[in-house]
């Protein structure tokens, strides 16, 4: 993590380019370089905030703010009416964390020790979760995609908005069921020993200065990607689902990899499998309710967005029904995902 912050420097370098008015490509480049620490400073401020807040606040606040950088840039990018990357990124972010960082995870972890175990009663909750979420978001795109398309002139807003209420709702449930009444299930995952490094007022004012030069990182990130795009020829779709979550989840992957070499799976499983529902059941319901401020979009999927977040969610109920992990399911989970951003590029 300590190696992220020397990318603080394009902060800087960024907003001179934006000034400057140079090629889309290096403004795209600079701001996403400078985005990444500052989402690893977020979590880590909103970590020492949960110390100090106790853990059931603080797992509020890391479900809150675990994915706020991906829903800053998505907030702007549905300000300029980018809908395709905002939905985009979210089956990327969901493909990106359940398929590349616990891969990656299974394999570095793998290569330092022949069997990993984690917690099997938890990977089937949020297993289960992640099933119903996909579901959620399937029914609702293959209903539009066999309809005829006159029948639903309009109705497209309402529909997405009572699927995003829905999954908002199981998103509240599912927070109350870990933290009240199931909280024995999860154990030490909820339980924080750990003492503070940070005051609370340094993480709280760490936080609010990462929000804001998010916000500011995060416009001209999507200010520069229609240009960008059309210059290197490259789709809004392989943005969207490849390369803007990898921006907005660095700091959080490296560290579910870190956890890995550490023998710790639990963590390590559960911050791949948690912030995809996070993703599902919290950023999308609350990006279909920000759109309505300025042009409402809607919750349908295109079909390959459909099968790739199927076909993930499937592979890894399968991968971690048994509760133990090694270097080759790494590689396989891996091996998915590439195939599936080549797809994308092409």
């Amino acid at each position: 993590m300590k190696f992220l912050k020397y990318l603080l420097v394009f902060i800087p370098i960024s907003i001179a380019a934006e000034f400057m008015k140079m090629d889309p490509i290096w403004i795209f480049i600079f701001s996403s370089l400078a985005i990444i620490p500052l989402a690893g400073l977020m979590g880590e401020a909103t970590e020492e905030i949960s110390i100090y807040s106790g853990p059931r606040i603080g797992g509020f606040l890391n479900a809150t703010f675990g994915n706020a950088t991906e829903l800053i840039i998505s907030f702007f990018a549905l300000k300029e009416g980018l809908f395709d990357v905002v939905k985009a990124s979210i089956a990327g972010s969901v493909i990106g964390n359940i398929l590349l960082v616990l891969g990656a995870s299974m394999f570095f972890g793998g290569l330092k020790y022949k069997v990993q175990k984690f917690n099997k009663s938890i990977v089937e909750v949020s297993a289960s979760m992640l099933l119903f979420a996909v579901i959620g978001l399937s029914i609702p795109a293959i209903f539009t995609h066999t309809v005829n398309k006159e029948l639903l002139t309009g109705k497209y807003e309402w529909l997405s908005i009572g699927v995003a209420l829905a999954m908002f709702i199981i998103y509240l449930l599912g927070l109350y069921f870990s933290f009240y009444t199931h909280k024995d299930l999860y154990g030490s995952e909820h339980s924080d020993e750990s003492e503070p490094k940070w005051s609370i007022l340094k993480s709280i004012i760490i936080l609010l200065v990462c929000t804001i030069v998010i916000a500011l990182e995060s416009e001209y990130l999507v200010s520069s990607v229609e240009p960008m795009t059309e210059s290197l020829g490259l789709s809004k779709f392989f943005v969207g689902i490849i390369i803007i979550p990898i921006i907005g989840n660095a700091a959080e992957h490296s560290t579910a990899v870190l956890m890995a070499l550490k023998n710790k799976m639990d963590v390590a499983v559960e911050i791949a499998v948690g912030s995809s529902l996070q993703i599902i059941l919290f950023v999308a319901p609350v990006l279909v309710f920000v759109s309505l401020l300025f042009k409402p979009m809607s919750i349908i999927f295109n079909e390959f967005e459909m099968v790739a977040l199927i076909v993930s969610v499937l592979i890894v109920n399968r991968v971690a029904s048994d509760g133990e992990s090694n270097w080759l399911e790494g590689i396989q989970l891996i091996a998915v995902y590439v195939i599936i951003a080549i797809s994308f590029l092409i």
